[in-house]
């Protein structure tokens, strides 16, 4: 992070998409912010301009996110990341979804509460198609986690969790009556979830490089 970011990261609360830096080991190791624990029967999502963690809706059933949710600071999923969804999918005329790349964190703590970062070491995830946006579900493990922390691969992780994380991004956003188009096309390894973050790093780059002037169009 550049001196000035970091002096005014000491005296103001830093924008966790864009105050928070991602680490300098991503996309191996790298900083999420958590929106939502396992117990919250809210959906919270971070207000893009003021960084504030606001409600989004309640939840109409009785799932609860079935691991810490939230994205990846300085993230942005737009035509790159779009590209590689296209790419392993053959599907045409996929674009970003104009946010942060979504992460589920599997830890054995019980965190009570979100508006926290955490250090994760992704393994994995889900490569999800919302109407036809690309919206990519990173799947990562808490760094040095006490059961966790020894998955190297989406392959260590119990099919039971996977299920489970599926059935959560299937279902959460359905309305009685008015179902989504969501789908999930492949749950793929590690090495295709650093590639997106790495895109989705470049993406961030390439939309807010010029931060003022980009904020002003989210």
């Amino acid at each position: 992070m550049d001196p000035i970011g970091r002096l005014m990261g000491l005296r103001y609360k830093s924008h966790p998409w864009h105050g928070v830096d991602i680490g300098k080991d991503a996309p191996e190791v790298l900083t999420c912010f958590i929106e939502m624990v396992t117990t919250d029967t809210v959906k919270y999502e971070v207000d893009k301009k003021t960084g504030y963690l606001m409600i989004d809706r309640p939840q109409k059933y009785s799932n609860t996110v079935p691991a810490l949710y939230g994205f990846i600071p300085q993230t942005f999923s737009s035509m790159r990341t779009a590209d590689f969804c296209m790419e392993k999918t053959g599907r045409k005329n996929i674009k970003g979804d104009d946010d942060p790349i979504d992460i589920c964190v599997l830890t054995e703590k019980q965190i009570v509460h979100g508006d926290i970062l955490v250090m994760a070491r992704p393994i994995g995830g889900f490569r999800m198609i919302d109407g036809n946006e690309s919206d990519d579900k990173i799947i990562a493990v808490l760094n040095n986690d006490a059961v966790y922390g020894n998955y190297k691969d989406i392959t260590d992780c119990p099919s039971l969790v996977l299920d489970r994380l599926k059935h959560y991004f299937l279902t959460y956003k359905d309305l009685p009556g008015n179902p989504r188009d969501v789908e999930i096309t492949h749950t793929f390894g590690i090495d295709e979830a650093h590639e997106i973050i790495r895109r989705s790093m470049e993406d961030y780059h390439h939309k807010f490089d010029n931060l003022t002037t980009a904020l002003l169009d989210v």
